[in-house]
């Protein structure tokens, strides 16, 4: 009985693994067209949590603007 190659053995699971990435990469795709990301709206609650917040910690100060940082 021969050995098997080893240099084959590695291609072939290299190639299988980069085949299911790239089916997996396809559905994660086609999920995210179906049910596509939701625009967040303004809370107001929290809103006012953090002008609450920046009241409190310093007395006199006003928030003019909100935004997130990504």
């Amino acid at each position: 009985m021969s050995e098997p190659n080893l240099i084959l053995v590695c291609a072939v699971a290299f190639a299988t693994v980069l085949i299911l990435l790239s089916v997996l990469a396809g559905v994660i795709r086609l999920v995210t067209l179906v049910f596509p990301e939701k625009a967040e709206e303004s809370d107001e609650a929290v809103l006012a949590a953090i002008n609450t917040a920046v009241s409190t910690s310093i007395p006199g100060a006003r928030v003019t603007r909100i935004e997130e940082i990504k």
